[in-house]
């Protein structure tokens, strides 16, 4: 296993004096890993102090002034920031992470530790698929993995063989409409299969799912009103579940998309997380003034979150949406044509000599990459005090979005430390203490002693995102190392480790 080079204790004239005020002197402990002379960034946005922390187990044992304590390994931080292990609010890694930590190293080079999975109304349980489901299911997770009737049955399986990070898991709509409707799904479900699904709901919150997850955008799901939502997510309020949604509409719709998800938490009488923020499609560039207006007004009445990727171009099935000439689009993946991935969706119609609708149905099933938004209103939505940080990368396309690499690195990089969007410790709480309280994640995003030992060692002067959307696959700048319960998953020497230290996580409602 690759570790950062083990240096000795500290002996800097002083140190101990400037030290002793920020936590208890801990004489005859003794710890796991201590990182000494770390810039502690502590995830709940107050300003970051120097100071030691020390890991015994897979808990945070004490921070503060640690030079009379020993440990097995002891990494100089030489004022690096430590902060808690970054928490992806938004992802589709249903399937990614069953197959291994080299599968997750997407998530782990970037300082992740946490994934919620689950999103967009797609989950890999509690419904079996026997042949490839409809878009866009079959971009998420491969047919072949379709085999968890139960979210007991997966959970099981992460248990049985865990992962490199944390999971906390959503239940998605689609999945289940397909469970209680087969392929019959343009139309309103009828009470019955409304009620199948809010009984396959209970039955996954109660086995430790975390809420209900919608894509109304989508095909298998448009057709389904407001009031069949409400009824399946009716499930949700015995158990403190969340209700998390990629909208109805996210373009000229988006306000009326806001108020449904609003209502359907209201109705349900449980919190709200409206999932990749965004202002579609260039007539809507500019609206996020009137839609985080809408949303900080729905927050004065209930419970109400965001998350928000830092990119101006979305990713999504090809089917999805019609393609336009003002609208580029980058072929993410293609099942009869998978040499067409990374390829301009335009170039490839001239090339065949047909019109962009020609060429997107050649390629189908196909996903692809949409630049649909406007540069402001990515910064405005990120800025906001609300927002949470997900990435929403699509782990099986063969040329997929860079976010899926590049996600945090970027946010504290590009657009904290060069553009001063926001300060450090403003963008670390987007990513570690503002997600855990929304998903109920006790005892993660924050650093404190009793806390899970979820780290990430970084230098702020350095870390950056690489990955392109030409070279999407690249890991990030200045991550020295990630703790995962309080093993490495993870060096900037080294790549990822075989550590499996992650858990399935229980959300704790507030």
């Amino acid at each position: 296993m690759a570790q950062l080079p083990d240096r000795g204790s500290l002996a800097a004239p002083g140190r101990r004096a400037k030290l002793t005020a920020l936590g208890v002197t801990t004489m005859g402990l003794r710890c796991d890993l201590i990182i000494r002379d770390a810039t502690l960034i502590d995830g709940t946005g107050a300003p970051a102090r120097r100071g030691d922390i020390g890991v015994t187990g897979d808990q945070i044992a004490a921070i503060g002034d640690l030079s009379g304590t020993g440990a097995d390994r002891e990494v100089m931080a030489d004022g690096r920031a430590v902060a808690p292990g970054f928490i992806d609010a938004h992802t589709h890694d249903d399937q990614a992470v069953l197959c291994g930590p080299q599968c997750m190293m997407c998530k782990t080079s970037q300082g992740v530790t946490t994934v919620v999975v689950g999103n967009c109304g797609i989950s890999l349980s509690p419904v079996p698929m026997a042949e490839r489901p409809p878009a866009p299911l079959d971009q998420v997770c491969a047919p072949e993995w379709w085999i968890f009737d139960s979210f007991g049955a997966y959970a099981e399986r992460l248990r049985r063989d865990p992962a490199a990070v944390n999971t906390l898991a959503l239940i998605g709509h689609m999945s289940l409409r397909l469970g209680a409707m087969g392929r019959d799904l343009d139309r309103p479900a009828t009470d019955r299969e409304a009620e199948a699904m809010r009984r396959r709901l209970a039955e996954a919150l109660a086995e430790g799912a975390a809420g209900l997850s919608t894509g109304l955008f989508y095909a298998p799901s448009k057709h389904a009103p407001t009031e069949e939502v409400i009824a399946v997510a009716e499930a949700l309020r015995g158990y403190g579940g969340l209700y998390v949604t990629h909208m109805r509409n996210e373009a000229e719709g988006v306000l009326e998309s806001i108020e449904e998800t609003l209502s359907i938490g209201a109705a349900a009488g449980v919190p709200v997380v409206i999932s990749h923020h965004k202002c579609a499609l260039p007539e809507n560039h500019g609206r996020s003034v009137e839609t985080l207006a809408a949303i900080e007004a729905g927050a004065k009445r209930q419970a109400v979150a965001f998350d928000v990727y830092p990119y101006a171009a979305a990713s999504t099935s090809l089917a999805a949406r019609k393609p336009r000439a003002d609208v580029p689009v980058r072929i993410a993946t293609s099942l009869p044509y998978p040499e067409m991935a990374g390829r301009m969706l335009d170039e490839v119609a001239v090339e065949w000599g047909l019109s962009l609708e020609g060429a997107v149905a050649r390629l189908l099933p196909a996903s692809g990459i949409f630049h649909n938004m406007a540069e402001e209103d990515v910064q405005r939505i990120m800025a906001h005090p609300m927002a949470m940080i997900g990435s929403d990368g699509g782990p099986l396309a063969e040329h997929p979005h860079p976010r899926l690499w590049g996600t945090f690195p970027r946010v504290i990089g590009h657009y904290g430390r060069d553009l001063g969007l926001f300060g450090l410790e403003a963008a670390i709480h987007k990513m570690t203490g503002r997600p855990a309280a929304v998903f109920g994640l006790e005892g993660r995003g924050v650093l404190a002693p009793g806390a899970f030992a979820d780290l990430v060692l970084f230098d702020p002067a350095t870390i950056a995102d690489r990955a392109t959307f030409a070279e999407p696959r690249q890991p990030a700048a200045g991550i020295a190392e990630v703790w995962v319960n309080g093993q490495t998953a993870y060096t900037g020497a080294g790549g990822a480790t075989e550590a499996r230290s992650g858990r399935l996580l229980r959300r704790v409602a507030g």
